[in-house]
Order: C-alpha cells, then structure tokens, then sequence
C-alpha cells in the first residue's frame, strides 16, 4: 500500500511538471505579413496583392513611430506583396511603379484596372519579394523614403486697398 501511495505521488508531480513544462513552452510562431515603421513619424499604409484570379488592394492601417503592425494573418499564400505608405508627419512616401488603387480613406478594392475611371485615385507601390516564406516583416525606415520636393513659396496675398 505504501508502494503504491509513493507511485502515485510521483505521477502527479510528474504530470504537474508536464502541465507546467507545456504552460512555458514558446508558442508556435504565428506566419504573418508584417510591418514595423522605424521612423520618428505616423504612416499610413495601403497594401496590394493577389487573392484568387484578381488584385486587391486594402489600407489604411495606421502605425505609430518605432511600432509594427500585422496586415495580412496566417501562412503567406503568394510570393509578392505591394505596399504604399505615407509619412503623416514629415511628408514623404514609400512608393514604387506598380500601380494600384487606393483612396484617401479606409479601403478594400478588387481590381487594379481603370483606377481613376472608377472613382479612385492611382497610386505606385513598391514590390516586396516573399521569397514565398510563410512569415514577413518590412523594415520601413527614413533612408529608403522619398521626400516631397521643397514647395516654392508661395506670393503672400496683396492687403487691400486704402479707402481715401
């Protein structure tokens, strides 16, 4: 009896330790696509790529300064992703040649065709290369940003003429 007192003490400690074991053991990572901004500044980021036989483009997401954000969840089906974002703060953009739809607020459009006959705007994305891995994360930084050109001051209006 006391044999089996001491077998069955040891076998709830060791299925405690087992309980415990698998409460700390790291979760399996989640595949995501991911976007962590690196800059001093608020973007703002649409994103385009291929579900089915058609283009969909999405935005905006808005993601703070030195923060990530996922836009796409679970396993990567598609080897390409185009993204767009917009400094809010400092101005600037992360743009590229592939032109997609967009417009100014949130979004989800199918179709990359005729943009501005359908009443959106024409926007140039920038490709992103999977590399076809089920998990990504873009880095946006300042340096691989284009700033807008400096504005031209513009002529301050004339004040109104004296009434004699």
């Amino acid at each position: 009896m006391r044999r089996a007192a001491t077998r069955l003490i040891a076998t709830r400690r060791l299925a405690a330790l087992a309980a415990l074991a698998l409460a700390l053991w790291p979760a399996a990572a989640q595949a995501d696509f991911r976007l962590c901004n690196r800059t001093q500044s608020r973007i703002g980021i649409a994103i385009g790529y291929k579900e089915g036989d058609s283009w969909l483009t999405e935005g905006w997401w808005n993601v703070s300064a030195n923060s990530c954000e996922t836009l796409l969840r679970g396993d990567l089906p598609a080897r390409f992703y185009y993204l767009y974002a917009v400094d809010y703060d400092q101005g600037g953009e992360w743009a590229g040649k592939v032109h997609m739809c967009t417009r100014e607020k949130e979004f989800t459009i199918r179709g990359a065709e005729d943009c501005l006959a359908r009443g959106f705007e024409r926007t140039g994305f920038f490709e992103v290369d999977t590399q076809q891995q089920k998990s990504w994360t873009v880095q946006l930084t300042e340096a691989n940003q284009s700033k807008p050109p400096p504005q031209a001051a513009a002529p301050l209006p004339l004040p109104p003429p004296k009434k004699p």
